[in-house]
């Protein structure tokens, strides 16, 4: 019977210094740019993969400044595979998210993913390819949100997560944000 290896999970400036390492090895760019669920913006294309392409946008809804810790800090809580995940480049940034589920835990380097497992981790540097930026509100607004495969991206922080736990301390459970919807819709009405 194999024996997992001890999981120490590393600071976030650590794991930085490691995803950096890896996308300086490839020639990518080591200035990144971060991303969110919010950010990404899924759009049919005939010519492309699967016939999607993956664009992102931050002008409609920009992450904060201490997203990537808050993001890093949550997942490292959990007990699921955490991946760095690069989409592409822009404006010559890496642009990557950061992702987590037990979904990646079978993932390989055939793949992509190059894996840690001494920590947790899987890096996937992705392609070198460019990443457009959208910034044209009707277009983001008509992005594909339902009804495509299953893609990795799938697996990112959301802002509106970021939110609850700065707020609350910790993400919401779906009745406590529905209450909390409530009560803003209450406050509104009732002028409070």
């Amino acid at each position: 019977m194999k024996t997992p290896l001890p999981v120490k999970r590393p600071r976030l400036d650590e794991a930085m210094a490691g995803w950096k390492s890896l996308l300086a090895g490839r020639g990518f760019a080591t200035d990144l740019f971060w991303v969110y669920e919010e950010n990404l913006c899924f759009e049919k294309n005939t010519g492309g993969a699967g016939g999607w392409q993956t664009a992102y946008q931050t002008r409609f809804t920009p992450p904060s400044e201490d997203a990537l810790e808050i993001t890093f800090d949550h997942f490292s809580e959990t007990e699921a595979r955490v991946v760095f995940y690069r989409l592409g480049s822009r404006a010559g940034k890496s642009i990557c998210a950061l992702l987590c589920d037990p979904w990646f835990e079978s993932k390989s380097q055939e793949e992509g993913y190059l894996r840690r497992d001494d920590w947790n981790l899987s890096f996937h540097p992705g392609p070198d390819q460019a990443v457009e930026e959208v910034t044209d509100l009707s277009r983001w607004l008509r992005r594909i949100r339902r009804g495509r495969p299953l893609h990795a991206l799938d697996f990112c922080m959301a802002l509106a997560t970021i939110d609850e736990i700065k707020i609350h301390g910790r993400p919401l459970a779906p009745y406590e944000r529905y209450a909390d919807s409530l009560i803003s819709r209450l406050r509104r009405v009732l002028g409070k």
